[in-house]
């Protein structure tokens, strides 16, 4: 694309498109410019089109945006990405302008061509842009001598995009040359600016004008010297320590009126700079502690003394934030003593915990008008960054070393505000509501279980005295957020809440369903559905279906019911408690009729709009487990079910409602299989979909169709033999074999069509599996695929029989089965793993050396005693002995085209069906087998096995036999 009149004209035009309010200008202005992208030196025209200042600033603007995500798709596109990449002479002139003209942009361009030279920078710098640091350096230097700060701010904000790589990569030595590098060309620069700014400051203290851009510039500093000192304390910064601690004291102790008292957006400018700071000093304590001690005293003093003049307005949280996370980190350091003087633990739980744990009007507000985002925050440990549980934090660290002495003064400080509360309880409700809120965030999790425990208070007598009289109140809309918070805690400790006290109390969490309030009813779900989980010793669910039976028809309602509340029309609390209710009930006929109309009501609304994924699934999954549970119990319930749910999976498939495809899949796959043949001529009809390739095409349903083809395969093999219907079948497991992502889907249809089709019926595609599956091993032989391999021909052999196997593979190519069985068979049967599949392939191999005549022969007596010898490494050894970590690993990212989308049903899973039930014990199969084969040729097999089996495996093979009193002669 040539820069001339006529581009700056298009691209100006094109750009002022995009802007309209009208959909079909800014559509058709999109395509053009997504056409036009390709074209080489796109960028730079859309870049030289951002310096003409004769272009109205929206457009250049709306010109930087779209050039800075075309970069982020072109300047190095990963190898999944179809985008051409710019070339590089592009790219070079590009580097030569971007700089001086995001140094010369107003500040929104401006913004955009940063993060833009940041991109660039992630690739190139500094390797393959040497430039870049010495042309900042230089402006940096001109700026600064005539004091202009928007350049000086610029070039920072620049820097500070650049050097944030050093925060977020992993160590490496590549990495430390990068870092040196920036640091012998940026750190003395970096500490001029710096220390000239300070000075300024000084001097302009009451000037709020002047002060914004020079707090700008400081707090960039700031988070500039934060990611030169992350990886390590570079000898510069410690050889100027002293300067860079000086100032950082001084902006946590000064005061600045002029911006402070210019209102909230002056108060903004000084917090931000104040909370960098804290950063700096905590990462200081976290990995240059020796170093830091001699200033640690000061900055103590003058964190604590700034928190208590932070007010609880939210808009100075990250300040408060950053400054209790300084504390916590000294808290837990070798420096703890300094907690230890007398009254100071007293002076920080009332002046710094308390006063942030408590309740703040911003608070009420997400409660009552964002209860997504309070219960992310509140329930669900999202809310490291809030001032109520980084408080708490401080209080954990502290009780690290002082552990008596918090106990004591919070237990004292619970009880007082329970007093408080008790005295006047309208007024007083927050001081009970803090008390919760301290004993559930300061309650310590056992690792690995549900079970929480706190020294604060006795779980048993504080849930009576004061979770119960929430819980009992008769009206459940009544000081919601104290409901809340008992539920949190009848939750947090549902484990240690004997059974007898718990059951005394459901029928109280199932009224809270009928809140009002989308936290109070959320929480009684999310309290329900935690309950029956707990297990007791053993495994044992603590609580079963007779627990329920009393309470299952108003439970039932009132969560039902509770889905109709305003904003919880998806709520997945709900719906994952329904999940669990279903699956631990004692389900009748009727209740089944009802809950499946009313899931079935639930799937047709999300259908109009899918929105919340969570939800979504949780429908399906308790559509899954009422179908298993009650469809399983009474057959007679399949076409109620049938008439309920195939109205909406029709909508699903007509619709094209893409993201519930996987799901729709596996319930038809479910419904397959509970029929009894013949199946319904509405499945057949399915079916026929099923073949054809277009519903093949996305990815994300392989997984969910292959389980669907398995059904029918399994239920109407019959049906599947007339027509032309079983050639389809084989060509999807063709075009799914050949695919490496895809690969093992494949298998699982070869499987099911072998286990469950006559041998007649098969026969005449039984070449043109071999040959597919050849050709398949010829491109890859990944341990995955010899593996299914292995699997499909031991199933082949034990429904078909021996010589079935090895003719019909050497019909396709002479000779080639002793290849394939010396080369794959024999070496890898010992990868096997999971127990179906090692008894399987163990008996197969088995039955091959005793009843193949092609083995019997002695020109393969070699063959059959490796083959022995694999057998009895198979069934003796474990199997972390005989499976080294799975080599092909990586490549499940190949799978994510899929994985990423297709969710399983866990309640609709495919049963694995064991084939050779008949056979207990593959160990005496095998022994018997050989006991029996060597009676009929007294003296040849124990030579074989001399010749051709490992020492260890014919120990094995001894003890085996001495097991069931077997021998081989």
């Amino acid at each position: 694309m040539d820069w001339n009149p006529q581009t700056l004209q298009f691209l100006s035009e094109t750009f002022l498109h995009t802007l309209s309010p009208a959909p079909e200008p800014r559509r058709r202005a999109e395509s053009a410019l997504s056409e036009a992208s390709d074209r080489p030196n796109f960028a730079l025209a859309v870049l030289r089109l951002i310096a003409e200042p004769s272009v109205d600033d929206q457009i250049r603007q709306a010109a930087a945006v779209n050039f800075k995500n075309h970069l982020r798709l072109r300047w190095s596109p990963s190898s999944d990405e179809t985008a051409a990449t710019i070339i590089d002479s592009e790219k070079a002139q590009i580097k030569a302008l971007i700089v001086p003209l995001m140094l010369s942009a107003s500040p929104k361009i401006q913004s955009q061509l940063s993060e833009a030279l940041a991109l660039i920078s992630n690739h190139d710098f500094p390797k393959s842009w040497p430039d870049l640091l010495p042309e900042l350096v230089a402006n940096l230097k001109n700026a600064s001598q005539a004091s202009d700060y928007a350049s000086i701010n610029g070039i920072l904000g620049t820097a500070n995009s650049i050097f944030k790589k050093f925060r977020f990569q992993y160590k490496t030595n590549d990495l430390l040359l990068d870092l040196k590098y920036c640091l012998d060309n940026f750190a003395a620069p970096l500490l001029e600016i710096f220390l000239k700014t300070a000075s300024l400051i000084d001097s302009s203290a009451n000037s709020g004008v002047i002060l914004r851009p020079l707090f700008e510039s400081q707090r960039l500093c700031c988070r500039i010297f934060y990611s030169l000192n992350f990886q390590e304390l570079p000898e510069f910064f410690e050889d100027h320590m002293k300067e860079w601690m000086t100032e950082f004291r001084k902006y946590l102790t000064a005061s600045y009126p002029a911006l402070e008292g210019s209102g909230p957006d002056g108060v903004a400018v000084v917090d931000e700079l104040r909370a960098a700071v804290c950063e700096n000093i905590n990462l200081y304590m976290e990995k240059n502690e020796e170093e830091f001690q001699g200033y640690l005293n000061d900055f103590a003093l003058a964190v604590w003394t700034l928190l208590g003049n932070v007010s609880q307005l939210s808009s100075r949280d990250r300040l408060a934030i950053t400054a209790i996370k300084f504390l916590t980190t000294v808290s837990t350091s070798v420096h703890h003593a300094l907690f230890a003087g007398e009254g100071v633990i007293p002076q920080i739980c009332q002046g710094i915990v308390i006063p942030n744990v408590r309740l703040r009007d911003d608070d009420e507000e997400l409660f009552e008008f964002n209860y997504i985002e309070f219960i992310r925050r509140d329930m669900e440990g999202s809310d490291l960054d809030t001032r109520r549980r980084i408080a708490c934090e401080l209080l954990k660290g502290i009780a690290m070393h002082y552990g008596d002495a918090v106990r004591s003064i919070v237990s004292a400080q619970i009880q007082i505000l329970l007093s408080s509360f008790a005295a006047n309880p309208r007024e007083n409700w927050k001081d009970k509501d803090c008390a919760i809120y301290l004993v559930v965030s300061l309650a310590t999790k056992k690792a690995g279980s549900s079970y929480v425990s706190t020294e604060l208070v006795d779980v048993q007598s504080f849930f009576e005295s004061v979770i119960v009289p929430e819980l009992q109140s008769p009206d459940v809309n009544g000081f919601p957020i104290l409901k809340a918070g008992a539920l949190k805690f009848f939750t947090m400790f549902r484990a240690q809440i004997s059974k007898h006290v718990v059951l005394r109390f459901f029928q109280d969490l199932v009224r809270f369903l009928a809140a009002e309030s989308n936290v109070v009813h959320s929480y009684a779900a999310s309290c329900i559905e935690k309950l029956l989980l707990v297990k007791d010793e053993g495994g044992r669910a603590r609580y079963t279906s007779e627990d329920i039976t009393p309470i299952f028809p108003v439970l039932m309602n009132n969560l039902f019911n509770s889905l109709k509340f305003p904003e919880s029309e998806e709520n997945q609390y709900i719906m994952k408690c329904i999940m669990r209710v279903l699956g631990v009930a004692d389900i009748s006929v009727d209740v089944a009729r009802i809950c499946i109309e009313g899931l079935a009501s639930l799937l047709g609304e999300v259908c109009k709009n899918p929105k919340n994924p969570v939800f979504n699934h949780y429908i399906f999954e308790s559509v899954a487990i009422l179908v298993k549970r009650a469809c399983e119990r009474d057959l007679s319930l399949i076409s109620i079910f049938e008439a309920s749910l195939f109205p909406r999976l029709e909508i699903i498939l007509a619709n094209g409602v893409t993201e519930f495809f996987p799901y729709t899949f596996q319930l038809l796959a479910q419904l397959v299989e509970l029929n009894r043949p013949p199946i319904p001529p509405i499945y057949m009809q399915i079916f026929e979909i099923l073949l054809s390739p277009d519903s093949w095409e996305r990815g994300a349903n392989v997984p969910a169709l292959v389980r669907l083809l398995q059904a029918f395969l399994q239920k109407a093999p019959s049906e599947i033999s007339q027509g032309d219907r079983l050639t389809k079948v084989l060509g999807i497991f063709d075009k799914l074999i050949k695919t490496k992502s895809t690969s093992e889907q494949g298998f699982y249809v070869l499987n099911t069509v072998i286990e469950n089709l006559q041998y007649d019926v098969i026969k005449p595609y039984i070449s043109h599996i071999w040959a597919a599956l050849f050709s398949v091993l010829q491109q890859s032989r990944t341990v995955k695929l010899i593996k299914s391999l292995l699997i499909f021909m031991s199933l082949f052999l034990i429904k078909h029989g021996a010589s079935n196997v090895v003719d019909s593979m050497n019909s396709v190519q002479p000779g080639i089965f002793i290849v394939i069985m010396n080369q794959f068979w024999i070496p890898n049967l010992k990868l096997i793993t999971g127990a179906i599949e090692l008894k399987l392939t163990a008996i197969a191999s088995t039955r091959l050396i005793c009843e193949s005549p092609v083995l019997l022969e002695p020109a393969a007596s070699e063959s059959w005693g490796k083959m022995v010898d694999s057998i009895i490494t198979l069934l003796s050894r474990p199997e972390q002995d005989r499976v080294e970590e799975d080599p092909d690993m990586p490549d499940i990212t190949e799978n994510v085209g899929y994985t990423a989308t297709f969710v399983r049903l866990h309640n609709a899973g495919k049963k694995e069906e064991d084939p050779l039930k008949d056979i207990r014990d593959p160990k005496e199969f095998f022994v018997a087998s050989l006991s029996r084969l060597s009676a009929l040729s007294p003296g040849r097999y124990p030579k074989v096995i001399n010749d051709n089996v490992d020492p260890a495996n014919q120990t094995a093979l001894l003890q085996l036999c001495n097991t069931y009193n077997l021998q081989i002669v």
